[in-house]
């Protein structure tokens, strides 16, 4: 099955290309989708990322199977989603919310089951400060979370949609539990207490990295980690481990309440 490793080697190329900037040529084995991904790309280029989000999600659809192509596609879906949430872009997935008199970010937050940091990055806002009248875009549906124990992948869904994929750790041993949960904390920087030791935020043996989400069942949830070299494995305690970057991004979109469901 050569062909189809060059072919895969081939479309990692190719989305390098589409990240750079660069042409594609219909002479290559995936020229079928040239029109397609050329179209994604400009289109992202200029700043419609519903739109170029549309053309891929199409291609992810698609009946054809070209090894690789739709993991790349599901990989720029998910760049795009985050950039999209990130901006005061209207999606089917936001309202306008009107600020009233006595409201906080974290009134709103609460009330729209989102984070104050999701609101503040959405609207481009610098300070806590908001004024009645002003008009805030929030989410009209809730994040969710897969783990898959079997490929070490979490997926986070936005109104049971696919929003974005993560490679994670999960337990050695088969020791990350399975079944439905849900965020029950939050911490920045957390302190890790462990067989009667107390080890600080930023210390290298703290195996929390920079971010807590802690599940209701006790000792469990969703961290960063000092030993990158451990995702996509099973090498953990029992909890999802994830990238610094990436549990720091998860951390500001997810709410308290979120909930989170793991298989094997």
């Amino acid at each position: 099955m050569r062909w189809k490793a060059g072919l895969v080697s081939i479309l990692v190329v190719l989305f390098a290309g589409i990240e750079e900037g660069q042409g594609l040529r219909a002479s290559e084995p995936s020229g079928v989708y040239h029109a397609q991904l050329e179209q994604a790309r400009q289109l992202e280029k200029n700043g419609k990322f519903l739109q170029a989000r549309k053309v891929y999600e199409n291609i992810l659809a698609s009946k054809k199977e070209v090894p690789g192509l739709k993991e790349a596609a599901r990989k720029k879906i998910g760049q795009l989603n985050v950039k999209i949430v990130h901006s005061k872009l209207e999606t089917p997935e936001s309202d306008l919310y009107e600020v009233a008199a006595g409201d906080s970010l974290y009134k709103i937050a609460q009330r729209f089951g989102t984070t104050v940091a999701l609101l503040k990055r959405s609207n481009g806002i610098k300070s806590d400060v908001i004024v009645p009248g002003a008009k805030l875009k929030v989410l009209n549906a809730p994040f969710s979370m897969r783990v898959d124990k079997s490929d070490n992948i979490l997926t986070l869904q936005l109104g049971g949609r696919f929003f974005k994929s993560y490679r994670v750790s999960t337990g050695k041993n088969n020791s990350t539990p399975v079944g439905n949960f849900k965020i029950n904390m939050k911490l920045e920087n957390p302190t890790w207490y462990y067989a009667g030791a107390v080890v600080p935020p930023g210390s290298p043996d703290n195996y929390l990295g920079t971010r807590w989400m802690g599940f209701d069942l006790k000792g469990y949830g969703i961290h960063g980690t000092t030993f990158p070299e451990s995702i996509g494995k099973q090498e953990s305690l029992g909890c999802v481990r994830l990238l610094n970057k990436d549990v720091e991004e998860l951390y500001d979109l997810v709410p308290v309440g979120t909930s989170v469901r793991i298989k094997n």
